[in-house]
């Protein structure tokens, strides 16, 4: 197995650079008026320290890793995948390609058997040793059920390589999109967009918020139980601290995801990713991608054609996915579309924070079930209440 990984390491291979390009410029932070929920204490109890990032792949090299991550020799990534074979590859994007692997006793004595899913960087990635860096020490640092296991990594020679624990069943964009699957019910969907926001929520509330930026349903994977977790942080990057307001930045993300403010000016923030934790909600209510060039020109920016439509009740169930019809109460489809709507403000300001994000979708998760027949609610629809800046109570209805 050496001679064979030897052989292919003189190779280079191309992935598919579509998936995570870099772009060309081309609510209120409040006191909440509920009680502190269990999330949010967790969150506030888990996200207290900095994390230690390394300069550069050679100060990386000179640290003696982290505590729960293991350092892992290409020869032994090699065995556990089996010489990188071609039937075990299980996705692909611009760093290179993933693949399905083993760790065990014949990888590394004494190590659990443990199914693990091995992102290799194609050395001619545009993402390269930066991204790929940013991912080890944050993945490294950070633990959180919403968020994937870094397992360990590899920086041998050339060779950069991270290891996952295996998500079996995939990404969220391959359940909600393609027809090979079965689309996920409306119980499940609200919980995978709680899952994703818990997730969020948790990285903003560390010591320095660190701002995830490439936030999309291919960055949310799914185990076996459809319990949801966040992958992909090489776009990660720490947000302000004490009163500024935002961090200025080259323009990266996915097109279709990134908030206006940052496409405009640079300028990044958490309310950032509060908006493109809307795209992603609206994806998953409506059942279709944010970019779509299939469809009718007017309809193809899905927050421009589906954001006007969610805050008008007769309007937005003609729009929901319609497979998901029987599936929920229109008391909860009203509370989901209003969420999605206040995320998408195009002012920062107005978004509300993770934190509220969390506990509108709790309230939603514990209210609405599945195979409920859509009915008239005579229930009003406050999501959250907030103080504005001035102090004065307000609430989103």
């Amino acid at each position: 197995m050496g001679n064979c990984c030897a052989a292919r390491s003189s190779k280079k291979r191309h992935g598919n650079s579509q998936s995570t390009t870099s772009l060309n410029k081309n609510w209120k932070s409040t006191s909440s008026l509920r009680k502190i929920s269990k999330v949010e204490s967790e969150i506030s109890s888990q996200a207290s320290t900095v994390p230690v990032i390394p300069k550069d792949i050679e100060d990386l090299r000179l640290m003696a890793g982290y505590g729960h991550v293991h350092i892992f020799t290409y020869n032994e990534l090699c065995t556990a995948t089996k010489g990188f074979r071609p039937d075990l590859v299980i996705g692909e994007g611009g760093f290179g390609f993933v693949y399905k692997g083993v760790i065990d006793e014949s990888v590394r004595p004494g190590f659990p058997e443990t199914h693990v899913a091995v992102k290799e960087l194609n050395t001619d990635s545009l993402q390269g040793d930066k991204e790929w860096l940013t991912e080890v020490s944050f993945l490294g640092q950070f633990t959180h059920r919403n968020l994937v296991k870094l397992v360990g990594y590899c920086c041998e020679n050339e060779h950069r390589l991270l290891v996952y624990e295996y998500m079996a069943s995939g990404s969220l964009d391959k359940h909600l999109f393609s027809r090979m699957f079965p689309a996920p019910q409306w119980s499940t969907r609200m919980r995978i967009a709680l899952d994703a926001a818990r997730g969020i929520a948790f990285l903003h509330a560390a010591e320095r918020p660190l701002i995830y930026r490439d936030l999309k349903t291919s960055n949310i994977l799914l185990d076996e139980e459809f319990n949801a977790k966040i992958s992909d942080f090489g776009l990660a990057k720490e947000g302000p601290t004490g009163e500024k307001t935002h961090v200025s930045t080259r323009v990266m993300g996915t097109y279709g995801y990134c908030s206006p403010e940052y496409l405009n000016t640079g300028h990044l923030s958490t309310r950032s990713d509060v908006y493109g934790f809307g795209v992603l909600l609206l994806e998953i209510l409506i059942g279709r991608r944010a970019l779509d060039k299939s469809r009718p020109e007017r309809e193809q920016n899905l927050v421009d054609w589906g954001r006007p439509l969610l805050i008008r009740p007769a309007k937005l169930v003609k729009v929901i996915d319609p497979r998901l019809e029987g599936q929920f109460l229109r008391s909860c489809a009203e509370m989901v579309g209003k969420l999605t709507y206040d995320c998408l403000d195009c002012n920062p300001k107005a978004r509300p924070t993770m934190d509220q994000v969390v506990q509108t979708l709790e309230t939603i998760v514990n209210s609405c079930k599945d195979d409920i027949q859509i009915g008239e609610s005579n229930h009003p629809v406050t999501i959250y209440e907030f103080k504005d800046e001035s102090g004065d109570v307000s609430s989103k209805r």
